[in-house]
């Protein structure tokens, strides 16, 4: 089974929610056994990182529009903050389409926020950073209401699988927010990164990765917005590189290394 839950949420102090979806650690002391797994993810984050040299980047890690498989690290420990839709532009200074595939050091981004944060917290562990950040990051950013960015939240809530609800179709997210379709993508392109229609195919990709035993495939083909388990598998094998059968049971696609700088 690959190795996907390596991950701890934290939670969210009340002064970055206007611009985080959400904040995650991990740390390894050993070498984890099974295959280390990015899912698809249609959300740029920064990642404080620390390597077991004792290297210590700071980064900003664009949208990943398909899986990657990695071998597991020696003792590496990783703050990782997820910036909420249409959050990039202000503290990157660039469209989260721009980063899309990309992991940069965060001070080689033009953004002046982007440079004072990874000032702030590149000597820090990755474990005392989340404070410092909420010291900082809200003086570096404007919480003004911005109509753009309340529609683009509005249509990505709307294109998410939710418990209770599969997700809306695109033309009817449009209609709801009174924008066209057109303008629906150039929201989701600056503020995401990806298209509508994009980010709805990660979401229920990375839904079906996390929820599978949980339900028969026909069951979860259905929750997740699949027209039958068919299309489900095959959305699953684009994005994860292998059908939803052989990643489960540990049948993955060669491990490649992690990469600064590179594209996906």
């Amino acid at each position: 089974m690959p190795n996907t839950t390596a991950w701890q949420s934290r939670s969210t102090p009340g002064v970055l929610r206007p611009w985080l979806a959400g904040v995650r650690t991990v740390s390894f002391a050993e070498p984890p056994e099974e295959a280390f797994v990015h899912l698809p993810d249609a959300v740029t984050k920064v990642v404080l990182r620390v390597t077991a040299d004792g290297r210590r980047d700071v980064l900003a890690v664009g949208p990943r529009v398909r899986a990657s498989y990695h071998e597991g690290k020696t003792s590496i420990s990783c703050l990782e903050l997820r910036l909420a839709p249409g959050t990039a532009r202000p503290l990157l200074g660039v469209a989260a389409a721009g980063l899309v595939g990309r992991v940069v050091p965060l001070h080689e981004l033009p953004g002046p926020a982007a440079v004072r944060l990874a000032r702030e917290v590149r000597r820090l562990e990755p474990r005392e950073a989340l404070p410092r950040v909420a010291e900082v990051l809200p003086g570096l950013l404007s919480d003004a209401v911005d109509p753009a960015r309340t529609a683009l939240r509005a249509g990505v809530a709307a294109l998410s699988v939710r418990l209770d609800r599969a997700p809306a179709q695109v033309r009817d997210v449009a209609r709801e927010l009174a924008v066209s379709e057109r303008q629906l993508r150039n929201l989701f392109a600056d503020g995401v990164g990806v298209s509508p229609k994009h980010y709805a195919r990660i979401d229920r990709v990375r839904t079906v990765a996390t929820r599978a035993g949980s339900a028969r495939w026909s069951d979860l083909a259905a929750a997740t917005g699949y027209f039958d388990q068919s299309h489900m598998t095959s959305d699953f094998r684009a994005l994860m590189g292998v059908p939803p059968g052989s990643y489960f049971t540990g049948r993955l696609p060669a491990v490649t290394p992690c990469q600064v700088g590179r594209r996906a």
